[in-house]
């Protein structure tokens, strides 16, 4: 369910958190939260980098990185 604040809803919160903390705390409310929701917009857009370029590495076919696994380079010679 999906709801829509509009005008008159914001115009009432701005209202009560005025009462509740303050002409001298509101800028500093506002501050941290504008905070907030930039760290997350950069968290979010590197999550999607990431499994992005995951999806990339995926599609073009690259081999993993067998020496992280522990395979040494003249094992990989005998096999071949």
């Amino acid at each position: 369910m999906l709801s829509t604040i509009g005008i008159p809803g914001l115009i009432l919160i701005l209202i009560i958190a005025l009462v509740i903390f303050g002409p001298s705390k509101l800028p500093e409310i506002g501050r941290a939260f504008g905070r907030t929701l930039t760290e997350f917009k950069t968290a979010a857009k590197d999550l999607t980098k990431d499994d992005e370029e995951g999806k990339d590495k995926a599609v073009k076919g690259s081999t993993p990185d067998l020496s992280a696994a522990g395979i040494q380079e003249d094992a990989l010679k005998r096999v071949n």
